[in-house]
């Protein structure tokens, strides 16, 4: 993964593959919704609530899949320091808390009907609140020093002992008694789910997938230009006044900041 350290490398791998991310997510939401609403089947005990299940099971699949990368993004930073991965786990923080907001709105949403409450202290939704807190936690310390290198690391350190929270979140329906069900797809024997309703809800799943994807590579390659033109800006402050390269281009010249080549920032900046 070093070989993608370069700033600039790693744009031009965003930039080839961003477009086939949005439209992977856009088809897969698109057609995973409309199967949900209008083809699947209404459910024998939960009737027309279910449906809340296509958007609540994928965002709490989301909501452990990017605290994972996170934990490994923050890990691959603190051992290996890899430029990019502590802008990678910078650029996801917001995302996951966005998914595991959205799961615990739609499980009240699904809950008042199914369990005449909208919130009860279990396992499984107290273990997910204890995720979102960790969400916000992290994005705090990444901006709670002067010193950026300091937070990203506080923030990397909490990311890494706030995991032990997705497995208990995962097996809290197997370890305790808990008013949710046990896990309808990974099963030795198969997916106990009917296809009818199991294919929108992997559509969604895909498509929320793909949507963490595009708005991570948006977001770390405006974290990257950002820090380049922070750069530009000090490197420019930083030159005497009659050095001829501080002068700017004439208008009309054509050099623009979009031809600015980042191949040889070396990520000093980033973050």
């Amino acid at each position: 993964m070093h070989r993608f350290a370069n700033p600039g490398r790693f744009l031009r791998l965003a930039e080839a593959i961003l477009p086939w991310c949005v439209g992977v997510s856009a088809v897969s939401i698109a057609v995973g919704l409309y199967l949900a609403l209008f083809v699947a089947p209404a459910d024998y005990q939960q009737s027309e609530s279910v449906r809340i299940m296509y958007v609540h099971v994928p965002s709490a699949w989301m909501a452990l899949f990017v605290y994972t990368n996170i934990a490994v993004a923050s890990a691959v930073a603190l051992i290996w320091r890899h430029p990019l991965a502590d802008l990678a786990a910078k650029a996801s923080s917001p995302v996951g808390a966005g998914f595991t907001f959205l799961a615990l709105v739609t499980g009240s949403l699904w809950g008042k009907p199914m369990w005449g409450t909208w919130w009860v202290w279990d396992a499984r939704l107290t273990s997910v609140l204890i995720l979102f807190f960790l969400y916000l936690g992290h994005m705090a310390l990444m901006n709670a020093f002067d010193d950026p290198a300091r937070g990203r690391k506080a923030a990397a350190v909490l990311a890494l002992v706030g995991f032990v929270n997705v497995p208990i979140i995962k097996f809290s329906v197997d370890w305790w008694n808990t008013l949710h069900q046990p896990s309808s797809l990974l099963r030795a024997e198969g997916p106990s789910i009917h296809p009818d309703m199991l294919w929108p809800l992997l559509l969604m799943g895909l498509g929320f997938t793909f949507y963490y994807v595009s708005l991570l590579l948006v977001r770390m390659k405006s974290e990257l230009l950002a820090a380049r033109i922070r750069a530009l800006h000090r490197l420019a402050m930083e030159r005497p006044a009659n050095d001829p390269g501080a002068r700017a281009a004439p208008a009309g010249s054509g050099v623009s900041s979009e031809k600015i080549d980042l191949d040889h920032s070396g990520g000093q900046e980033i973050g």
